[in-house]
C-alpha cells in the first residue's frame, strides 16, 4: 500500500501530540520508544523514521509545549486588559492540576528539563523570557512577570504532589487569592 506524500509528516505530528500527553503523565525518561509508538498504533521500529533519537523527540516536544503554553498564557497585543487574570485563574484550576497530560509541561517535566541539554534549556529560557516580558509589559512590573510564572508553576506542582483533593483545592485557591491581590496592588 502506498502512503500519501504527507503521511510521514502526519504520523510525526501524531507522534509528537501523543508523546506530549504520555510523557507528562508518566515521565519522559521513564517512557520507552515502544510506549510512545503504541500510543499511536505503531511499533517501536517505526520511531526512527520520524526522529533520530529519543532526545530529538524530547526537544521537539518541549519546543511545541512551550509554544502552546506561551501563546495561551501571554495572549497577543490585542488581548483584553484582564487577560492575565483570566489566564491565571484557568492555569490555577483543579482541572489543570488533575490533568498533567494536557497541562503545562513545566510542573510535569521540569525536573527532566533541568537535566536536559543546554540547547533545550536555552529554548525553555527563551520561552519563559517571552512570557515574562509579556506579563511585565501588561503589568508595568518586570518582577511581576517572573513572580507570576514561579507562583503558577510551583502551585500546580504542589497541587499535584499532595494526596488530598481538599489540600489540592486549598493550594490552588490560596494561590489564586494571592495573585488576585498582587495584580490589584498599585505599582510605584
Amino acid at each position: 500500500m502506498r502512503y500519501s506524500s504527507t503521511h510521514k509528516q502526519q504520523t510525526r505530528a501524531r507522534l509528537l501530540d501523543s508523546s506530549r500527553v504520555v510523557a507528562k503523565k508518566g515521565g519522559f525518561d521513564a517512557t520507552g520508544v515502544d510506549a510512545f509508538m503504541s500510543a499511536i498504533g505503531l511499533t517501536g521500529g517505526a520511531f526512527y523514521s520520524h526522529f533520530g533519537s529519543k532526545a530529538e523527540l524530547f526537544a521537539a516536544m518541549i519546543e511545541r509545549e512551550l509554544d502552546l503554553s506561551t501563546e495561551m498564557l501571554a495572549g497577543s497585543a490585542d488581548s483584553p486588559p484582564d487577560h492575565v487574570a483570566k489566564r491565571l485563574r484557568s492555569y490555577l484550576s483543579s482541572a489543570h492540576a488533575a490533568s498533567p497530560g494536557t497541562g503545562c509541561v513545566l510542573p510535569a517535566l521540569g525536573a527532566e528539563i533541568a537535566r536536559a541539554s543546554p540547547e533545550i534549556k536555552a529554548g525553555v529560557e527563551r520561552s519563559l523570557k517571552g512570557l515574562q516580558r509579556s506579563w511585565a509589559d501588561r503589568l508595568g512590573d518586570s518582577d511581576a512577570g517572573w513572580a507570576l510564572i514561579s507562583q503558577c508553576v510551583g502551585a500546580i506542582l504542589l497541587a499535584r504532589v499532595v494526596e488530598s483533593k481538599h489540600t489540592r483545592a486549598e493550594i490552588l485557591a490560596a494561590s489564586r487569592r494571592f495573585l488576585d491581590k498582587a495584580l490589584q496592588t498599585p505599582r510605584d
